[in-house]
């Protein structure tokens, strides 16, 4: 075979291949290649996922109402306290000697408040003296036996006597109230003086130790002082997590929740809602911080039943959670056993013509044709008959991670397109032919 015929062979061979090629691909750029599953009824939970950390329910941070060096602290962190136990001793010294000068004021108060007393007796006397002495010398000048000048003398020193009188009777009234202060003030030195111990006021356990003993603690009396310690009730744990506002409308008080501890890999844990919160936690005074994401504090009590096994064999004071562990939760504010769903991934948003003309026609057969102002929420279902694609105009319910509940606008068992996403969300249009590249049946829970 000489050169040329051979070359002339080969390229019909290509053209050949071209050829076929180029027919398959006619053949099947008609078809729309897609995937399809079938409606059916399933269990739905739909929840609201957030993370946080761990922290007591109820947590009391100890500081000290007075300044001084730690000379007692007969507790360490771990320890297992009780209410009214004996947790620091601050030096006494300086407010012993504050008692001591507040006693010595009072009774310095004391004594001049029996000054006054005397003093008022004393002017009574005098003034009952004068005053006897100024109505006689006032008769015998009305009778004419005096002269003016001694009526008047006499009458000088009853009216000296009366006010000294008067003088005595406030110097009683000042002396009461300098023992009233005094009295205030060795209550205050008094009070004082008991802060320099600090009882533990409530039952728990020391989950924070920041001082040591011979350390000095700085009082909370006038500014925000040291804390010492942290004593937190370990029998209730909750997680305080952050939910969007998107989502916080969602979360009610009591809903259940599923736990995951970072710390426990293959452990669930099941909780409810206690508190939600009103403000944003972006929120400073009267203005929000708009540079935030908006989120809301949500705490969730885990329940002891759901890790009792992990209390098995322990101390009284143990508990399997520590302040400021990790954890994810799940809330769950709906759930459905038998919601007819589709995945997910089947919904689109469609404000086309044909969809609008369906909606119309669903809801009014006389209506005029309207674009829509917002898209309609649609999904494809394949016309077995036809092996064309079908839009159908849809109510949604309650989702999962996976399946959305579909109210109105399908039965069950139609075929559902579901992928590819692009094909689904955007070129798909109704009555375009479909290949079926797989099809399948998810799980249902009837």
């Amino acid at each position: 075979m000489n050169k040329t015929l051979k070359r002339i062979l080969i390229g019909i061979g290509i053209l050949a291949v071209v050829g076929v090629v180029y027919r398959l691909a006619a053949g099947k750029k008609d078809h729309t290649v897609v995937t399809t599953e079938k409606s059916a009824y399933r269990r739905i939970i739909e929840t609201v996922a957030a993370s946080g950390k761990i922290q007591p329910e109820s947590e009391v941070k100890i500081q000290s109402e007075v300044s001084g060096q730690i000379v007692e602290l007969p507790v360490k962190e771990g320890d297992l306290v009780q209410k009214g136990q004996l947790l620091v001793k601050i030096n006494p010294d300086l407010y012993n000697s504050a008692y001591s000068r507040a006693e010595a004021a009072l009774n310095s108060s004391k004594s001049n408040l029996s000054s006054a007393k005397s003093r008022l007796a004393q002017a009574e006397a005098q003034f009952n003296v004068n005053n006897l002495n100024y109505q006689r010398q006032k008769k015998l000048f009305d009778d004419g036996a005096i002269s003016k000048v001694e009526l008047e003398n006499s009458t000088s020193l009853y009216e000296t006597s009366k006010a000294e009188v008067e003088a005595a009777k406030e110097s009683i009234h000042s002396a009461q109230f300098a023992i009233e202060s005094a009295m205030a003030g060795v209550s205050e030195a008094s009070d004082n003086l008991k802060r320099t111990t600090i009882l533990a006021p409530m039952t728990g356990t020391v989950t924070a130790l920041n001082k040591e003993l011979g350390e000095t603690v700085l009082g909370n009396n006038m500014m925000s002082g040291d804390v010492i310690m942290n004593i937190s009730a370990l029998a209730f744990m909750e997680v305080n997590v952050e939910v969007n506002e998107s989502d916080i409308v969602r979360v009610n008080l009591n809903d259940t929740t599923l736990v995951e501890v970072d710390s426990y890999k293959n452990e669930t844990f099941k909780g409810i809602v206690t508190e939600i919160g009103n403000t944003a936690l972006n929120a400073v005074g009267d203005q929000m911080n708009l540079n935030q994401v908006t989120n809301f504090s949500v705490k969730i009590r885990i329940l002891p039943e759901s890790y009792a096994h992990l209390m098995e064999g322990k101390g009284e004071n143990y508990s399997p959670f520590k302040p400021g562990m990790s954890a994810t939760v799940d809330i769950i504010t709906e759930k459905s056993d038998h919601a007819l769903s589709v995945p997910i991934k089947a919904v689109a948003a469609r404000d086309d013509t044909t969809s609008a003309s369906l909606l119309d026609k669903l809801n009014n057969e006389n209506a005029e044709d309207e674009k829509p102002e917002d898209p309609y929420t649609v999904v494809f279902v394949r016309n077995s008959a036809t092996e064309k694609a079908e839009i159908r105009v849809v109510k949604m319910g309650i989702q999962d991670d996976k399946f959305i509940q579909i109210l109105e606008g399908i039965t069950e068992n139609d075929e559902i397109v579901t992928g590819p996403y692009e094909v689904v969300s955007q070129t798909l249009k109704p009555g375009d032919k479909l290949h079926i590249e797989t099809s399948k049946s998810s799980d249902t829970n009837q």
